[in-house]
């Protein structure tokens, strides 16, 4: 798939599709000294602002944190959680329609050493990349990275589509974790996917 055509996917209207159609695609990192990393996306989570009451962007909520929700699709938003993770999500959608896609879990796929290193693990093992949290450790994504163009070729980040087709029953959608505040009709909705499987994979058998 082209950027141009990359793009276009990722402007459509339902964040629920892109969510499940990134399921593959490659998350690449470059640092300033020359250092290549990244992943497959194993696992996702789709926000529909401004309805959507777990987004940050609910209700066209507009401040200079979720100001990179309402640029052009492909921008990256990335958010301090719980004053300890760094959170990295793909906006979706046109430009001023804030919806997101949470990246919760990668397989590394290159510059594993430097990975490894990062998370001051010795072996590869699911816990080096699997959770949201750990995704962005594991790449050297820190807020630093928030709002940038991901479909540049050689940025910082790039996010490159999905290089194979992966057979619908080979992906499994569950509720979303850890938003309970945001009530159950929002709470319920199965728009977490992840790739059956997968080793890399937070909590594999949350609802299974």
């Amino acid at each position: 798939m082209e950027v141009d055509d990359f793009r276009t996917f990722l402007r459509g209207l339902d964040p629920v599709v892109i969510a499940r159609e990134l399921i593959g695609a490659e998350l690449v990192s470059r640092t300033d000294d020359g250092v290549e990393t990244a992943g497959y996306i194993t696992e996702t989570e789709a926000y529909w602002a401004p309805e959507d009451r777990a987004s940050h962007a609910y209700g066209h909520r507009r401040t200079p944190r979720t100001e990179p929700f309402y640029q052009d699709a492909g921008t990256s938003y990335v958010y301090l959680c719980y004053g300890i993770h760094e959170l990295f999500n793909v906006v979706t959608g046109p430009a001023e329609t804030p919806h997101a896609v949470l990246i919760r879990a990668v397989a590394p796929s290159r510059g594993l050493p430097h990975m490894l290193e990062r998370r001051h693990m010795e072996t590869l093992k699911p816990q080096l990349s699997s959770g949201p949290g750990v995704v962005s450790k594991a790449l050297g994504i820190t807020r630093e990275h928030n709002g940038l163009d991901l479909l540049t070729a050689d940025g910082p980040l790039t996010l490159l589509p999905p290089t194979e087709v992966i057979p619908p029953e080979d992906i499994v959608a569950t509720p979303r974790i850890g938003i309970g505040g945001s009530g159950p009709e929002w709470a319920a909705r199965p728009w977490r996917f992840y790739r059956r499987g997968c080793r890399f994979v937070s909590r594999l058998n949350a609802f299974s």
